[in-house]
């Protein structure tokens, strides 16, 4: 199914397609994509960032139910969360090398102080691992709201937590370049050069270095499936395609005639 013209409809409407995508994400996840220590939910709030899809780490069988692990809270450091992700060696993982070959990686240490005022809380004694985020038109609507989005995105990346964000919207004002561009020049400090296709799927892969995998796209394309990092070097596939088709399948009839036309 190519991927429609979403500015033909208001952002209310978007906003429910939105929804129902990101359950479609969440299910298939959960269903047959992640391994099995790992699981998906859907619209908690890290930190105010407010990810569509998180995606976590369950805890280790003999840890304690308030994930203590018999020690004072989560690792061992007095209740505080750690955003780092899981031991490599941990649960048998069966990851995959992405497919996409990374289109940028920082080539400098990452500027740690960049984003300090902004406060990550833990929501669970489960760790998380990686983030969904599909941006909607209250990312865009405001400068505010944008450089608000920038800099949390570039936060969880400095915290060690990977990021899947899809963009279908066409670049603004505020993102001449999209919100890819933002954030990798958040993080790098170099822009990129402007991109022939308007919309992005990019997904972000921290570990000393950050490697960015992006697909351009534009209307009436189809989704690319992208690499979804669970460890530096370690991924599985998300079936943009299937769950888009899914989440646009229920879809209200009152709407499609004005994106299919």
């Amino acid at each position: 199914m190519p991927i429609h013209d979403w500015t033909r409809v208001e952002a209310g409407v978007f906003h429910d397609f939105h929804h129902a995508w990101i359950e479609e994400i969440k299910r298939i996840l959960n269903a047959r994509v992640l391994p099995p220590d790992y699981y998906a939910m859907a619209e908690q709030v890290t930190g105010g960032f407010g990810p569509d899809v998180l995606t976590l780490q369950g805890a280790a069988p003999d840890d304690e139910p308030d994930g203590s692990n018999g020690s004072n809270g989560s690792n061992g450091s007095n209740g505080s969360w750690s955003p780092l992700g899981p031991n490599p060696g941990a649960g048998g993982l069966a990851l995959a090398e992405p497919k996409l070959a990374p289109s940028a990686e920082t080539d400098m240490e990452f500027y740690r102080r960049k984003a300090a005022s902004v406060t990550v809380r833990h929501v669970s004694d489960d760790r998380v691992v990686a983030i969904v985020e599909v941006v909607s038109p209250g990312n865009k609507h405001s400068q505010m709201a944008i450089e608000q989005f920038v800099r949390k995105a570039a936060f969880l990346l400095d915290q060690k937590i990977h990021l899947m964000i899809l963009d279908l919207l066409p670049p603004g004002p505020r993102d001449p370049n999209g919100i890819h561009a933002l954030i990798w020049e958040a993080i790098d400090g170099r822009p990129l050069p402007k991109q022939e296709r308007p919309l992005t799927l990019a997904s972000y892969e921290t570990d000393e270095t950050i490697r960015a995998f992006v697909v351009p796209a534009a209307v009436g394309d189809r989704l690319t499936d992208m690499p979804l990092f669970l460890l530096p070097r370690g991924c599985v596939e998300v079936p943009l395609e299937a769950t888009y088709q899914a989440a646009f399948d229920v879809f209200p009839r009152r709407w499609k005639p004005r994106l299919e036309g």
